[in-house]
């Protein structure tokens, strides 16, 4: 099933779980698609099966808090930024639930962490205007970028480049084998004194980078020339709150959440919203992803909604 402007409108809350008691930070999917990993503020780990629909256990990360939840490549693992003591990132077992490894560095709030796709490689950004380059296998951190200001980073999909947009205002691409001579590409945006970026994300086919921010639009980079190709704004948010932005796998639509609970989609080559979608959320939807192998995604405030479609195109 191909997923067209009719099969977007047509989804529709199949499920919500009400598992947490305070807001959903993060939510990862596995790259099979079978299952969801959420983190919270009220300090529990969630684990979802997409296939049955349902939560199949809750862990807890009382001591340290829990934020920016990515599973690794290797089966039922998981690393975390911490949100309370200290700013330590944190390798987890889920199947025992027992640590592998930790991670010390960052002096301040971890604000961005993306696993390479290809390796055991991974990327943290931080308030400390750092970023970092570590590899699952050592504790030891194995590169170190200072930074102009604060960073949003993640990984190309193919593990070869990483892109960091810094202050809210350029974007650089690195090459990861030689991070250390410095950005590739430096992009400069128009700076928006009215928002901060809160994340980034490329397209699966490399073309697209997606800038999310605290306020009341998105931009739609080309990874190339770093042109801003739109700029997705008309959903509400005017507390200032980080919304998720994402793709759709197929790169052709942009998703978001909103203050009100509802999704925005548009079309990313266009730039014209092509759905308005109820969730129901009680807050705001904070965190926003599809599902990277199944015809579904999810959208969290403080509740956890699986979205299906109602028709088949």
């Amino acid at each position: 099933m191909k997923l067209t402007d009719n099969v977007l409108r047509s989804f529709r809350v199949a499920k919500v779980f009400r598992e947490n008691s305070d807001k959903i930070n993060c939510f990862d999917f596995s790259s099979n698609g079978e299952t969801i990993i959420s983190s919270s503020d009220d300090d529990s780990l969630v684990l979802y099966d997409c296939q049955e629909g349902k939560p199949k256990r809750t862990l807890y990360s009382k001591k340290y808090g829990v934020d920016l939840i990515r599973y690794t490549h290797a089966a039922n693992t998981v690393v975390y930024s911490s949100n309370k003591i200290d700013d330590t990132i944190r390798y987890l077992s889920l199947h025992d639930n027992k640590y592998i490894r930790y991670f010390p560095g960052h002096s301040k709030r971890v604000t961005s962490l993306s696993m390479s796709p290809v390796d055991d490689t991974f990327i943290s950004g931080s308030l400390d205007k750092t970023i970092r380059l570590w590899d699952l296998r050592s504790p030891n951190c194995q590169g170190l970028m200072h930074l102009q200001g604060k960073p949003v980073c993640s990984f190309d999909p193919e593990g070869l480049i990483f892109a960091a947009g810094i202050n809210s205002e350029m974007v650089k691409l690195y090459d990861l084998r030689s991070f250390d001579k410095g950005p590739f590409a430096t992009f400069k945006l128009q700076y928006d004194r009215t928002c901060e970026w809160t994340g980034l994300k490329f397209s699966n086919d490399g073309k697209l980078i997606l800038l999310s921010t605290n306020g009341g639009a998105v931009r739609l980079l080309d990874a190339f020339k770093g042109a801003v190709l739109h700029s997705f704004g008309g959903y509400n948010n005017s507390k200032g709150v980080a919304l998720e932005a994402s793709f759709t796998p197929d790169s052709q639509f942009i998703m978001i959440g909103s203050e009100d609970g509802k999704i925005h989609v548009w079309n990313a080559e266009s730039g014209l919203k092509v759905a308005l979608l109820d969730g129901k959320h009680t807050g705001p939807v904070t965190c926003l992803q599809f599902n990277p192998k199944f015809m579904t995604f999810a959208s969290a405030c403080s509740n956890m909604a699986f979205w299906l479609p109602t028709i088949d195109d």
